[in-house]
């Protein structure tokens, strides 16, 4: 394959289908049929709210279907879809078939995970290119996915072979660090995590729940020293500084102000993470973040903070 990169013939409108702010969440992978009416809730309320696009944590083009199903107008991306869960070829297919349904309202998230959590793991970016080499095949076209790209080698290949990154666990100093990996011409989609909280113990508390497990990772650990943290920072769910790095608390107005960060670092669009007393592996090992009253006023309170 050579080395030209796979360039959208309209980057402004995708950019502009998906907005400045989206949603990440777990609760929108959902594997029982019973609760489809209750996703359906609350992926319209999040049309109504004002989100433009949705980003189903941890799932596949399968979950991405249902929610487009449910809504009239989202644009639906995986978050990411792991290349070892689905052989390259019937993602083609479904994507396709996807697309023809419900034209450009999904946006395919590729990642290769970590090691340790994948029995199949093994050189990751050579994996993702062989992949990626699968999917031009299939006639899965480069300008409707991107990569959950971290480091240099990556993010190079998102900018080669994909619309741009989505990287997971994002600060503000790694966005800027992406955006020069990227360059201008791709999507630079951070996922970013908020408590809508603004005593600083309660916050961090709820923060450490989710972002300690997640800490020890070798992909994010080594991302998080790139950028200046340290090995002390990693510990023991992480230290303030990097809890308050990597997570977004406090009143309305430090709120706004802190997203609004992100984009100053060259983010295009950012995907937030409400983060509730829910623990992130609870979704992942019952199959979906329950769409608690919780959860759901969370994304009622960010809106009225991110469109009033």
């Amino acid at each position: 394959m050579d080395d030209a990169r796979t360039t959208n013939p309209d980057l402004g409108a995708v950019k502009e289908s998906i907005g400045r702010y989206g949603i990440w969440s777990l609760a929108l992978r959902v594997e029982d049929p019973a609760r489809r009416s209750e996703l359906g809730a609350a992926a319209r309320e999040l049309e109504d709210i004002g989100f433009r696009a949705a980003w189903v944590g941890g799932g596949s083009i399968r979950h991405a279907r249902t929610v487009i199903e449910e809504t009239s107008h989202l644009t639906v991306g995986t978050s990411i879809q792991r290349i070892w869960d689905h052989e390259a070829t019937d993602v083609a297919k479904d994507f396709a078939q996807l697309q023809k349904d419900h034209p450009d309202r999904f946006l395919l998230g590729l990642g290769v995970g970590h090691a340790g959590a994948v029995e199949q793991y093994h050189q990751p970016y050579s994996a993702m290119v062989q992949y990626l080499d699968a999917l031009d095949a299939g006639g899965q076209p480069g300008e409707r996915r991107f990569l959950a790209a971290l480091g240099p080698k990556m993010l190079k290949l998102a900018r080669e072979r994909s619309i741009g990154s989505f990287p997971y666990m994002s600060t503000t100093a790694h966005t800027a660090q992406a955006r020069k990996g990227l360059g201008d011409d791709a999507l630079l989609a951070p996922e970013v995590k908020v408590v809508v909280e603004s005593d600083p113990s309660r916050a961090r508390d709820v923060a450490r729940l989710h972002v300690g497990p997640s800490l020890t990772a070798p992909n994010y650990a080594n991302s998080f020293l790139r950028s200046g943290f340290t090995e002390e920072d990693l510990a023991d769910g992480g230290s303030d500084r990097l809890v308050d790095s990597i997570v977004v608390w406090g009143d309305e107005a430090r709120i706004k102000e802190r997203l609004d960060a992100f984009f100053a670092a060259g983010a295009d669009h950012v995907a937030v993470q409400i983060l509730t007393d829910t623990p992130l592996d609870r979704g992942y090992k019952e199959g979906g973040q329950p769409l608690d009253s919780q959860l759901r006023e969370g994304w009622r309170r960010l809106g009225q903070i991110l469109f009033s």
